[in-house]
């Protein structure tokens, strides 16, 4: 497989990864509370998209980091003092909006480069599609709560 897809496809392995990790310390910090259904949702979506991922990765002969990178700690910490100040309400959804569009760029960028790789293009306009439909539902959520304060 191209080296340039090998690296695209590891960074999007890594930001799942990291953004698994930001949503799995909103779960356990909105303790069943606020917007707990959604980052059940998000948790689900990156976990799989990582584990197909890493099924790429792995059958291009890579190695699959499951510890995804820096920012698996910063999302949690993001997301651990945002639970104390502000609680985990609709209030967290801009940041989360912007956080997966900055998700969906990365898918963009990959799939300038996958042209000649159909399987590799079709799993990520996939996944891709998934992420942005997530941002729609967010985006309503946001728009809801904001008329609700």
């Amino acid at each position: 497989m191209d080296k340039d897809i090998l690296d695209h496809l590891k960074t999007l392995h890594t930001s799942a990864i990291d953004a698994r990790s930001g949503y799995e310390e909103a779960l356990e910090d909105a303790e069943g509370k606020g917007m707990t259904p959604l980052f059940r949702d998000m948790i689900a979506l990156h976990d799989s998209n990582a584990e197909e991922l890493g099924g790429a990765l792995i059958n291009a002969g890579e190695t699959a980091d499951e510890d995804g990178s820096f920012m698996s700690l910063v999302h949690r910490t993001i997301m651990n003092v945002r639970s104390l100040f502000n609680g985990l309400d609709g209030s967290v959804l801009p940041g989360l909006i912007d956080g997966e569009k900055r998700n969906v760029a990365k898918y963009d960028d990959a799939l300038k480069v996958t042209a000649g790789s159909p399987a590799i293009a079709s799993m990520l306009s996939a996944q891709r599609g998934k992420i942005e439909q997530k941002i729609a539902l967010m985006q309503q959520q946001d728009a809801s709560y904001k008329a609700a304060s």
